[in-house]
């Protein structure tokens, strides 16, 4: 049968993109500097024998006999998947695979070395080398617009024509809300710039993601100089987080975050490892769930009914804060240099920021040399602030250097449907709220499970929407909540 042959072909492809995946995690945890040239060399090896697998006739040859075989449903939609990922794979010479993973281990370890010693003009080399490369990749594909082909590899189907006006229809509505809290009572979120033991917070941490249901016996936590998830299977699932001994918020809900893309992933059924059902929809509903748990959940004043005295007890520091002062200081608005850090409402301006800047960087428009100038004019137009370093401004984040251009708009996306999903599962889940005062977060779990996560990429970003809630991506769900939640914490 053609359709088993194709799954151990499709199955021995994932075995080599996860094997790499390791070398990448171990990368960025653990391993030490000078095995940077030889672990380039071999990611970039796994990398192209996947994608030599990937193109293969023989693979090809497996879809198309496939097709005419007797499936059901879900062997069809996997097929069908197959043979679109195999249509676009054929499209990038091996030769540009291999130099583009080569590339991408370097501008990663520039990156760090330019964070290391806050300079910018170490990382410049080399991201304007990616920067190259990117636009070489868009160019083997038919779009209207370069920057849309790099989009697609995040969110398929996306394109600039669609954001653009998405991006512009937020401003308009963020900016009377952020100018209402703006000229409300002030929150004071002091308590969270103490001094807060690094090892007790990191305790917290496993304590709330283990309770929310990430399985530690099919994953781990640790730190990195850029928290992130990866996945090798739905049996290993890690997270990273960062910490910070006089900011209590970066560790935790960075935690949070991630644990809501790895429960994700471990919620994908493990029957379908290296098929397409058995692979995350899209990045915007894969940052839908760490946004829903970040957020909706970890965020939530429900959530710290239950696990705000857990935390006066366990650290050190919140004994003389109330609930209500707490709760306003995880929810502070207001205008902030890091992204990762920022309130769920300027958020959205940040990665504003960075689309506007990847797409002049993609099409020209803006130049490497000029990034870090740029980078400030937009967040003095658009958040008032002006970074003092290359750290806190241009190299705070990982993703340039992993030449993950066209990711940061699914961010927004993310939170957008996370907003939705929330609202809808209120309606499937009456003792919803009540449950999460309980500290029960087991019910939602289930829900996310069978409404989103094993469906893998089954759907679409809209079909899964559709399915979930019975309509396309409304940001009415965002704004009903966002407005809700704010005019009660800052009194308007």
């Amino acid at each position: 049968m053609s359709y088993s042959l194709l799954e151990k072909q499709l199955k021995e492809i994932a075995d080599l993109q996860y094997a790499s995946a390791v070398l990448n995690w171990d990368q960025e945890t653990y391993m030490h500097i000078k095995s940077n040239a030889s672990r380039s060399r071999q990611i970039a090896t796994l990398a192209t024998l996947a994608h030599q697998k990937a193109c293969s006739s023989e693979l090809k040859k497996s879809i198309d006999t496939a097709l005419q075989e007797d499936l059901n449903e879900e062997q069809k939609a996997n097929v069908l998947i197959a043979l679109k990922d195999y249509n676009k794979a054929v499209l990038l010479p091996e030769d540009f695979v291999n130099r583009l993973s080569i590339q991408t281990s370097k501008t990663y370890h520039s990156w760090v070395a330019a964070r290391k010693q806050n300079e910018v003009s170490i990382f410049l080399p080399d991201l304007s080398e990616m920067i190259a490369l990117k636009k070489e990749q868009a160019s083997f594909f038919e779009a209207v617009h370069p920057y849309d082909a790099l989009l697609d590899e995040y969110e398929p189907g996306a394109t600039i024509a669609q954001l653009d006006p998405l991006f512009s229809s937020l401003k308009q509505q963020l900016t009377p809300l952020l100018q209402a809290i703006q000229n409300a009572n002030t929150v004071d979120n002091q308590v969270l710039r103490q001094f807060y033991d690094k090892q007790q917070q990191w305790d917290f941490s496993i304590d709330v993601l283990q309770h929310i249901g990430y399985d530690f016996d099919a994953g781990r936590q640790d730190y990195a100089e850029h928290p992130f998830t990866t996945s090798f299977s739905a049996q290993d699932v890690r997270i990273t987080t960062r910490v910070d001994e006089h900011d209590f918020s970066n560790l935790l809900w960075s935690s949070i975050h991630e644990a809501g893309h790895a429960l994700y992933e471990q919620g994908i059924r493990d029957d379908m490892y290296g098929m397409p059902i058995g692979s995350a929809c899209s990045l915007s509903i894969h940052e839908s769930q760490s946004r829903i748990w970040e957020n909706n959940i970890g965020r939530g004043k429900l959530f710290w009914k239950c696990w705000y005295p857990k935390l006066q007890q366990q650290v050190s520091g919140f004994k003389t804060t109330s609930l209500e002062q707490f709760y306003a200081a995880i929810n502070k608005v207001a205008p902030s240099l890091i992204r990762t850090e920022a309130d769920e409402l300027t958020y959205h301006f940040h990665v504003m920021i960075r689309y506007e800047i990847e797409k002049g960087l993609i099409d020209g428009s803006i130049q490497v040399k000029d990034i870090k100038q740029v980078w400030n004019e937009y967040y003095q137009n658009y958040l008032g602030i002006h970074a003092q370093d290359d750290r806190d401004g241009v190299l705070q984040d990982i993703h340039w250097s992993h030449g993950s251009f066209g990711y940061f708009p699914t961010y927004t996306l993310g939170s957008l449907y996370a907003a939705q999903f929330y609202a809808f599962a209120k309606q499937a889940i009456p003792d919803l709220e009540r449950n999460l005062e309980l500290g029960h977060t087991k019910e939602f779990l289930k829900w996310l499970r069978t409404s989103i996560h094993a469906f893998g990429r089954r759907y679409t970003s809209d079909e899964l929407c559709k399915l979930v809630t019975g309509t396309s991506l409304d940001t009415k769900y965002f704004f009903e909540y966002a407005n809700k939640k704010y005019k009660e914490i800052y009194k308007f």
